[in-house]
């Protein structure tokens, strides 16, 4: 049995129509934050504190958009991304959040598929606007 945790949830009340998000980030500060303005915000939210257990998550769980960091213990965001890329005919919008200001991983990122690149750190209004965005398209 593994000591990894689980992903954390928190869905709103018993709806399950609210837009399920998965953040994927090894900050915890960073993750709190978000989670907190997501809830507030109505989506129904989980947690996964290493690529691993995100990318396990995401194909088990299938949430309708990602929150993924680029460095993470154990699995990179990035090869989170290849991998989800790379077997999936519907594709989930992903939004992958970074500390660094290079512009290779942001040309990386869009040529893996990304939905949207943000620089931490960012407002969370930046973000919101940005899930709105794609999971209304």
């Amino acid at each position: 049995m593994s000591n990894q945790p689980t992903p954390e949830n928190d869905e709103p009340d018993s709806s399950n129509e609210n837009p399920h998000i998965l953040i994927i980030d090894d900050d915890v500060e960073v993750t709190e934050s978000i989670r907190q303005a997501l809830i507030a915000s109505g989506y129904s939210v989980s947690v996964a504190l290493d690529g691993n257990q995100g990318l396990a998550y995401t194909e088990a769980k299938s949430p309708d958009l990602l929150i993924l960091d680029i460095m993470m213990p154990r699995r990179s965001g990035f090869l989170v991304l290849e991998r989800l890329r790379q077997n999936d005919s519907t594709p989930i919008p992903v939004i992958m959040i970074t500390g660094n200001e290079g512009s290779r991983h942001r040309e990386y990122a869009e040529m893996l598929g990304v939905n949207d690149y943000i620089n931490k750190p960012f407002t969370m209004d930046r973000l919101l606007n940005s899930i709105s965005d794609l999971l209304n398209q």
